[in-house]
């Protein structure tokens, strides 16, 4: 490509050269004027000669250059020879220099200042700038005064094809519906070109199809593809990849090109009709299948799409249109069969069925192409199933007299296996049907009994089920409803109505009718009859006698006939004169059995005021108990005695408790308190024994005080706790005079003489008393 551009611009080159120096000669001989685009100035003036012999002054143009032009990309190893400038002034000595400035002056574009030629000493590229606009100048070489006005001129850059074509929007995506019309438009496609398209044919483009024929063609001037073949089904090939070419310098030779492609989909059209794959379809249903179960699915394929691929079903015909039914799964377009009634093996064992299978949607471009239909024979087969007998009836009434004895026949309920292995069938009567068991049934006949009289008055109606189980096979079995009926018989007498009282007036008339009800049971039924009470003398006084019991006998008309004799009360009342009764002698029965207000208020304030009285007793009680407590003068836990005798003796015996003095130990076990009342007495505890002298007294008084604290019958105030040890370690022993007036001690004090003064009177005490035993 590279050599035919070298070509290319070696001809525009030396065009332009043979160009610029026919115009350069064709100026010089045309004096002043101007032709195309070479100019002729002039800055000198000469004199012409007018007729009436005056002088003329005219001005001449000194400048002589060409609108100038240079051919893009030229890469040859010499600047690039623009143009020359001339000016009429300058003779040739030198004297005259040439000025150029403007764009690309100095840099793109230099100036001999001698000769006034111009060169390119760059490449220049016509897409970058197309043209420069240059000013030229001649001035004194040694003055730099100007010789004439600057002037400007342009310098073109000429167009090379150095550009190829471009898609800037590929690549391309297009649709098109199938079975379309040859020539039908499908998208149009752009090229563009950067070459000058107002010059030669280096940005004139022509469009060809390189790939994609012969489905589509391609208008070479404008891009726009259409479709070249006929019939084209999207069911056979949905896509196509088009490869579209456009070449500048109008497609011949040497023209540069670019391409771009183009995805064309064949969209949908209803163009096929449904079909389905078989002529006949077999089904199979069991007879033990209830309506609404899936019996099987067909489906009639159409490769079209979207609502174009819909497919409706129907039965047209056939011997099971009324026990089937067709519905459709919108997911996976398939017609499903269903049963719309329970079939039987033993009844018929095979239906057909004539469905349809078609398009609600058609295209009227298509059709002629019909019919969008297809349809198909299915045959759908019953299969046995071991079904559960059948009654012969859907429910059962029987009757029984009541009172019957047992054993009575009620009636016989039959059933039978339905399969063809006709299997026996037993009997029972499921016991919640039947709690209290008045029937049996016979297991191999069906025949109900009854096991004891039945009372009509307690139960009219019995309502029982039986179930038929088949002997052998898989034990199937069934219910039926049976529903007995209690006849009555006359066994029960006539009675009164819950109502047997009469009300008649004290002042009433002999002869006065009073209407009464009495009930008959008989037949099942309740009959109602009345009777008339006549008051046969005058002169009833409630104050005398307010209440008569009248014993009336009823007999019905039963078989066998049956009485009863029933108290009638009839109570008589105070009337008006138009025997409106006022009261009845029950009235004041009545009204003291009840109480008025006043009377209740009174009893209730009776017994708020016993209440408070019982409060303040139980209050005053307790107020008196209290200073028993606390101030008991007797209680010798509380009291400090004093006396002035150094020892009481037996006799002093109003202040202390002698019992309590006399046994100390005692109190190792439990202490019974004499302030309060124990409420529970608690037994000493096991392992509590007496301490001995040999105790520590700190250890001893720390057990008392425990057993103190956990006395639940400890009062909560302080008290004297009695110790009867006075420690140990000592030789005399206790001292008290208190112990020794419930014990003989045989001890011997002669020692207290070798204690000194202080316990003197000890030893002439207990030395004495010895004496005084020896003595006697």
């Amino acid at each position: 490509m590279w050599e035919g551009l070298r070509l290319q611009v070696f001809f525009l080159c030396l065009g332009a050269t043979l160009w610029s120096a026919a115009a350069a000669a064709t100026y010089r001989g045309s004096g002043p004027r101007e032709h195309g685009h070479r100019r002729h100035l002039s800055l000198h003036r000469h004199r012409e000669r007018g007729k009436e012999g005056q002088v003329l002054h005219r001005s001449k143009r000194g400048w002589v250059w060409n609108q100038f032009f240079v051919i893009e990309e030229y890469t040859g190893p010499d600047p690039v020879l623009v143009g020359r400038l001339h000016s009429d002034v300058d003779s040739g000595n030198g004297n005259i220099k040439y000025i150029l400035s403007g764009e690309g002056a100095g840099t793109i574009f230099v100036i001999d200042d001698k000769t006034g030629n111009i060169h390119a000493t760059k490449t220049l590229d016509r897409e970058e700038q197309a043209q420069y606009t240059l000013t030229a100048q001649a001035v004194a070489r040694d003055t730099n005064k100007p010789l004439e006005p600057p002037s400007e001129f342009i310098v073109k850059v000429q167009d090379i094809n150095d550009n190829p074509p471009e898609f800037l929007h590929g690549p391309y995506y297009a649709r098109v519906a199938e079975m379309s019309n040859v020539g039908t438009s499908v998208i149009k496609v752009t090229a563009t070109d950067a070459d000058d398209p107002t010059y030669g044919n280096s940005a004139r483009l022509v469009y060809s199809i390189l790939q994609g024929q012969p489905y589509f063609s391609v208008e070479p001037q404008t891009g726009i593809i259409r479709t070249a073949l006929p019939n084209m089904d999207r069911e056979a090939r949905q896509e196509y990849d088009v490869v579209i070419q456009a070449k500048d310098m109008g497609g011949h030779m040497g023209g540069l090109s670019g391409t771009t492609q183009v995805k064309i989909t064949l969209t949908d059209v209803n163009d096929n009709p449904p079909k389905f794959a078989q002529g006949v379809y077999a089904m199979a249903v069991s007879e033990d299948k209830v309506p609404g179960e899936e019996v099987g699915r067909l489906k009639a394929k159409d490769p079209d799409l979207a609502e174009n691929g819909l497919v409706d079903y129907r039965i047209l015909e056939g011997d099971g249109m009324n026990l089937f039914e067709i519905t459709k799964d919108s997911e996976t377009q398939e017609a499903v069969i269903k049963l719309k009634k329970t079939v039987d093996f033993e009844t018929k064992r095979s239906y057909t069925l004539k469905v349809e299978a078609s398009n609600p949607h058609v295209d009227s471009r298509f059709i002629a192409w019909g019919p969008y239909k297809d349809t198909t024979i299915v045959k759908i087969s019953v299969e046995d199933a071991d079904e559960p007998p059948s009654f012969m009836a859907p429910g059962y009434n029987f009757e029984v007299e009541e009172n019957a004895p047992a054993g009575t026949l009620v009636g016989r309920v039959h059933a039978k296996d339905t399969d063809i292995m006709n299997n026996p069938i037993r009997y029972m009567i499921p016991r919640y049907t039947d709690l209290e068991e008045f029937f049996i049934i016979n297991h191999e006949d069906g025949i109900i009994k009854t096991t004891r009289p039945l009372d009509r008055e307690t139960q009219a109606w019995h309502n029982i089920s039986v179930s038929a189980t088949e002997i052998g096979g898989h034990h199937q079995d069934a219910k039926v409803r049976v529903n007995i009926k209690v006849k009555d018989v006359n066994d029960n007498a006539p009675e009164f109505a819950a109502h047997n009282e009469v009300l008649v007036c004290e002042n009433v008339s002999p002869g006065k009718v009073s209407q009464l009800t009495a009930f008959f049971f008989f037949s099942s039924s309740f009959f109602n009859s009345t009777a008339s009470i006549f008051v046969i003398r005058k002169g009833l006084s409630r104050m005398s006698q307010d209440v008569y019991h009248l014993p009336i006998q009823i007999n019905d008309n039963g078989v066998p006939p049956m009485s009863s004799t029933n108290t009638l009360i009839i109570r008589v009342c105070s009337c008006d004169s138009k025997d409106t009764i006022l009261s009845c002698n029950v009235e004041p029965f009545i009204l003291s059995a009840g109480l008025s207000t006043g009377a209740l208020i009174a009893i209730l304030a009776c017994i708020v005021i016993l209440l408070a009285i019982v409060v303040l007793f139980v209050a005053l009680r307790r107020q008196k108990k209290e200073p028993l407590i606390l101030f008991e003068e007797e209680d010798i836990r509380e009291n400090i005695i004093t006396y002035d005798d150094e020892g009481g003796g037996e006799e002093d015996t109003e202040a202390f408790d002698i019992a309590t003095l006399q046994n100390p130990d005692g109190a190792n076990g439990f202490l019974p308190r004499k302030d309060i009342k124990p409420e529970l007495q608690y037994p000493m505890r096991p392992g509590l024994r007496p301490i001995g002298n040999s105790v520590d007294v700190d250890d001893f008084i720390k057990t008392r005080i425990s057993d103190a604290d956990n006395d639940p019958t400890a009062p909560p105030y302080d008290s004297i706790q009695i110790y009867g040890y006075e420690g140990r370690g000592s030789i005399a022993g206790s001292l008290s005079s208190l112990e020794s007036v419930t014990t003989d001690s045989d001890l011997d004090y002669d020692y207290l003489q070798s204690w000194g003064p202080r316990f003197k009177k000890l030893a002439d005490l207990y030395g004495t008393k010895d004496l005084v035993d020896d003595n006697s």
